[in-house]
C-alpha cells in the first residue's frame, strides 16, 4: 500500500541527489524511531502519503522547502504545500526555531522536525520543552505463539542436545569482559610497565568502571594511566590504583536541551505549543485570538466611544461668570 503511495517518489537509481540546504538547516528527523516499515504513511491520501515516503528516506540536513520539493517530485507547489500542511496536522512535521545553549552563536535556527510516527500536540509540546528528547521506545514485539506440548521423545532429545551445547559453549567461550576489565587487560600494549595479572584487574574494574560512568574515553583514561610514569615502576597494581582514585575526573553536568518554539505551519507566526494546535495558530484556523489586556479598541467602538463624548459635552450646562 505504502509502495504504491510512494511510486510518485523520483527513483533512487536515476534520480540526482537531492539538494541540502544550508548547514544546520534543513530536515530534521526525529531519533530513536521504529525501523521503516511498508505500513508508516497508509493512514494519510494517496499524494500525502508520496511525500511523506520522500521525504522520510532524505538525509539530515535535506531541504525540504516547498520549491525544491516542486523540482523533484510530480507536484505543483500549492499542491506541495497543501501536503506538507496535512503531514503538520497529521502529526509528522513541525516547523519552529532552535537554539542550542552553550553554542557561541546567539541566532536563532530555524528548524523543520519530521517524525515517521504520528505524535500528538501533547508530544510536540513535550518535545518542544526537552522533556521527551529526540526519542520514543520501540513498539513492544510481537508475542510469540503458544508452545505445543511435544511428545516424551521428542523432550528428551531435546533436553540432551540443549544440555551438551550448553557444556560445549561454557568450554569454548570466554567470559565476557567488561569495559574497564578490557582496558586494563589491555594496559600493558601501551606501557610495559604497567602490565597487570588477572587479579590486579578484576580488583581494579569498579575503579575504571567509574571513569566510563563520569564520561571518560578509554584515551583519557590510558593518557591518565601512563603519562609520566616513575623509573622503574616497581609496583604495576599499586601505581595503577593510586592513579584511578587520584586523577578522577569529576562528574559531568548534564546537558541542557536544546531552545525551542514552534511556529504556525501557514503564516510562520511563533507561538507555544498549546496555542498551536494541528500545527496552527488561531487566526490560521479561523478562530478569534483572544484580545489582551490593553489592547487598542476597533475602530468602530473608539467611534461610538467619541460621539457619546461629544453628546454628553453639548448636553453639560455652560458656566457664567460671578
Amino acid at each position: 500500500m505504502a509502495d504504491s503511495h510512494s511510486s510518485a517518489a523520483p527513483s533512487a537509481a536515476h534520480a540526482d541527489p537531492h539538494p541540502m540546504a544550508n548547514p544546520g538547516y534543513g530536515k530534521r528527523s526525529i531519533s530513536g524511531q521504529p525501523a521503516r516499515t511498508n505500513n508508516d504513511f497508509t493512514h494519510l491520501p494517496p499524494r500525502e502519503a508520496a511525500v511523506a515516503a520522500y521525504v522520510d528516506r532524505l538525509p539530515e540536513g535535506a531541504d525540504i522547502s516547498v520549491k525544491t520539493l516542486a523540482k523533484v517530485l510530480p507536484y505543483g507547489q500549492c499542491a506541495l504545500r497543501t501536503a506538507l500542511q496535512h503531514l503538520v496536522r497529521a502529526g509528522h512535521l513541525r516547523r519552529g526555531r532552535e537554539h542550542v545553549r552553550g553554542s557561541t552563536s546567539s541566532r536563532w535556527v530555524t528548524r523543520t522536525w519530521f517524525s515517521r510516527t504520528a505524535r500528538d500536540d501533547a508530544w510536540w509540546a513535550e518535545f518542544t520543552r526537552g522533556c521527551v528528547g529526540d526519542a520514543s521506545p520501540s513498539p513492544p514485539p510481537p508475542s510469540a505463539p503458544a508452545p505445543t506440548a511435544p511428545d516424551p521423545a521428542t523432550a528428551t532429545a531435546t533436553a540432551t542436545a540443549t544440555a551438551t551445547a550448553t557444556a560445549t559453549a561454557t568450554v569454548t567461550q570466554p567470559p565476557t569482559r567488561s569495559r574497564a576489565f578490557t582496558l586494563l587487560a589491555a594496559l600493558g600494549r601501551t606501557a610495559p610497565a604497567l602490565s597487570l595479572s588477572a587479579r590486579d584487574c578484576s580488583d581494579l574494574e569498579p575503579l575504571a568502571a567509574v571513569w566510563f560512568e563520569r564520561g571518560a574515553t578509554e584515551q583519557e583514561v590510558l593518557h591518565a594511566l601512563t603519562a609520566g610514569l616513575p623509573t622503574p615502576v616497581y609496583s604495576p597494581g599499586a601505581i595503577t590504583r593510586t592513579r584511578l582514585i587520584n586523577k578522577l575526573p569529576p562528574e559531568r553536568a548534564p546537558t541542557r536541551p536544546a531552545l525551542r518554539v514552534l511556529e504556525c505551519a501557514r503564516c510562520g507566526a511563533p507561538g507555544r505549543p498549546e496555542a498551536l494546535p494541528g500545527g496552527e495558530c488561531a487566526p490560521c484556523r479561523g478562530e478569534s485570538a483572544p484580545r489582551a489586556p490593553g489592547t487598542a479598541l476597533p475602530t468602530e467602538k473608539v467611534r461610538a466611544h467619541a460621539a457619546e463624548a461629544r453628546t454628553a459635552a453639548r448636553r453639560r450646562p455652560e458656566r457664567t461668570s460671578a
